[in-house]
């Protein structure tokens, strides 16, 4: 745990710029490209916004992991009082930390769990709210616990974009069109975070989900895999319809965000740099 001189320090490092540049625009074609900050899993905020600088990406979507204390992952009721007495004022140092730097924190990835209290929902999207977040996203959510975390939503006017997995055989996970226009009912708050790569691995066909659903996505996560629940692929290399799906936002002008996810190995700035080369390629 920090002390609160700890949130001082921390608080008051958000404020020093890493790189003084001009800022980075990663807008191609009028398709807003961003990194999702796991991708640089392996290094902390400081390096994850060196590397995003460095590649010129001007947008991110903000991994639970870069903010949180990673020597309490897992350990869930020392993370929940870690977030209750956390002052907003570290919060507010990350979020001025990205503006400082040119970098759009557009969403804040976020794992709501089934066993969360009710404060714990509310204390989450009030993190999402102190970072400045456009809106939040979170891969752990359930069917159910959406329906559970709507008034919650629709109370903090933060909209969360529920992301699937691809575990097909249970209707309470979030994985074919089905499981997510269940959630989209319960709140026009509630919107997709559509994984292209698992949308794709769990044997649905992402162009059409995102001709039907586009005004309810809040973000793409831009990721290649094989169909028949196959494993993550360097872009172009796996089954995954990255290009068609890029191309779809050009051709309509939808405004929504793709962001690349890299979860292989290897050198994550120079693996993320060729995906960041193809996106640039398949929207010429």
């Amino acid at each position: 745990m920090y002390s609160r001189r700890d949130f001082s320090r921390l608080a008051a490092a958000a404020a020093v710029p890493l790189v003084a540049s001009t800022p980075p625009n990663s807008v191609i074609a009028d398709v807003q490209i961003g990194a999702q900050t796991n991708s640089f899993s392996d290094r902390d905020l400081d390096g994850a916004i060196r590397a995003m600088l460095e590649i010129g990406i001007g947008e991110c979507e903000l991994w639970q992991g870069h903010v949180e204390p990673r020597a309490a992952s897992g350990k869930d009721a020392e993370l929940s009082r870690w977030r209750d007495e956390t002052p907003a004022s570290y919060f507010h140092g990350i979020a001025r930390r990205f503006r400082t730097e040119g970098i759009r924190l557009y969403s804040y990835d976020f794992q709501f769990r089934e066993t969360f209290a009710d404060h714990e929902i509310e204390r989450g999207l009030e993190i999402g709210r102190e970072l400045g977040a456009h809106c939040m996203v979170t891969s752990s959510a359930t069917v159910s616990l959406a329906k559970r975390m709507a008034p919650f939503i629709e109370k903090h006017k933060m909209p969360v974009g529920m992301h699937g997995r691809t575990n097909v055989m249970d209707p309470n996970e979030f994985a074919g069109p089905e499981s997510f226009e269940r959630a989209l009912g319960y709140s026009r708050s509630i919107g997709v975070n559509l994984d292209l790569g698992h949308f794709t691995a769990a044997g649905y066909d992402a162009v059409s989900f995102i001709r039907k659903h586009h005004d309810r996505i809040l973000s793409i996560h831009l990721k290649d895999r094989k169909r028949g629940q196959g494993g993550s692929m360097p872009f172009g290399e796996g089954d995954t319809p990255i290009r068609e799906c890029l191309q779809l936002l050009k051709r309509n002008r939808w405004k929504i965000p793709a962001h690349i996810e890299h979860d292989r190995g290897g050198d994550r700035v120079a693996e993320f740099r060729k995906s960041f080369e193809y996106c640039r390629r398949a929207l010429a």
